[in-house]
């Protein structure tokens, strides 16, 4: 597991869910970091509906939400950091590609997305993600590939 202190992986939390304004709109809430993986949950709401007829996600919601998990898998690929390097990490990070794929409409109350590295280099880093509802039903993959110096 990542070598992060709770006040270090607290603020972490405070950086994404509070100083990102687009991650408060979403209402997304920071979970999990480990070794370059990470876990965000967020509810339901009428703002985040796409198609108001079934009620279920936008998809502009669920692949924002993939990118920002994605993004924190690819901050945590060298998990045994000292908190400075990966706020320094984050400071470059930026997403070069994001491919998603939209497997079922976002139908749900609750979701999780979970985002996993699966090849860091020193410059570029790729990472795998997806989005599940409360009932642990797949809505969407992603990959997603970062800067990260």
């Amino acid at each position: 597991m990542t070598d992060l202190t709770p006040e270090e992986f607290n603020d972490l939390v405070r950086a994404v869910e509070a100083q990102i304004p687009f991650n408060r709109v979403l209402g997304l809430h920071l979970d999990d970091l480990g070794d370059g993986t990470a876990r965000i949950t967020f509810e339901m709401r009428p703002e985040l509906v796409g198609n108001f007829a079934k009620g279920v996600l936008h998809g502009g919601v669920i692949s924002a939400t993939l990118d920002v998990v994605g993004g924190m898998a690819a901050m945590m690929a060298e998990p045994a950091d000292p908190a400075h390097k990966i706020m320094e990490r984050w400071s470059y990070l930026g997403t070069i590609d994001l491919r998603v794929d939209y497997l079922r409409p976002g139908a749900g109350s609750s979701f999780v997305a979970t985002g996993r590295v699966i090849r860091s280099g020193r410059k570029v880093c790729v990472t795998r993600m997806e989005l599940h509802n409360e009932q642990d039903t797949l809505l969407a993959t992603g990959t997603g590939t970062y800067i990260v110096s």
